[in-house]
């Protein structure tokens, strides 16, 4: 099965473009977060990423609330859940995991302990797809900026899980500066992905959602 996954475009249209002339040739289209940008231009970045739904898995970011994502797409929406997509398993959370330092327009997080209650039920998949990277990873602000953070800020709670679950790739983005990194984790492969076409291969059916 051929995927293409991607990240963060953050309303860029031009982006979603690119990456839906990509995604003709993919079997299985994966969107780890962050299409809006502070909660606004949900719905034209989603319209502009139509024509990939019927083969997309998507989760929310810290800029878009799960019910808005769902409410804006005809794709799989994840956020604690999961589904079987071309005989792959796919388990998905969204938003900030831990939390960020207060926003002034509202940014969707979870708390550690609330992330890892949404991930326990699961006991195994051949993807992981997370907003926030596993902690220690792909996860690192190269300096001081606009959130007063820097260093490793991924999910201790995302990382438990991807240890727990061994799926063969773990998906994810949020932190810009690690755009284009990969890292193993145990058997995993984790990539953070950015705002353009990744390819992976994995076997399936190619079958539907």
């Amino acid at each position: 099965m051929k995927i293409l996954a991607f990240s963060d475009v953050h309303c860029d249209l031009a982006a979603c473009r690119r990456i839906v002339a990509a995604g003709a040739q993919a079997d299985l289209v994966i969107g780890a977060g962050d299409f809006a940008r502070a909660h606004r231009g949900l719905d034209e970045t989603m319209a502009a990423l139509a024509p990939l739904a019927d083969r997309a898995v998507y989760v929310p970011g810290n800029n878009e609330t799960a019910q808005a994502l769902r409410a804006s797409t005809g794709a799989a929406v994840l956020h604690g859940e999961a589904i079987t997509f071309g005989g792959l398993r796919i388990v998905g959370i969204g938003a900030a995991v831990p939390p960020l330092p207060p926003l002034p327009w509202g940014s969707f997080d979870l708390e550690e302990e609330a992330a890892a209650a949404m991930l326990a039920p699961f006991d195994r998949a051949d993807i992981l797809i997370s907003h926030s990277p596993p902690r220690d990873t792909v996860d690192r602000l190269a300096a001081e900026g606009l959130l007063g953070m820097h260093g490793a800020i991924g999910s201790q709670a995302v990382r438990a899980a991807a240890l727990r679950l061994r799926p063969a790739f773990a998906f994810c983005g949020h932190v810009h500066d690690s755009w284009g990194k990969r890292a193993l984790l145990g058997d995993t492969l984790v990539a953070n992905l950015g705002p353009r076409a990744n390819w992976f291969e994995l076997g399936g059916d190619n079958g539907g959602n």
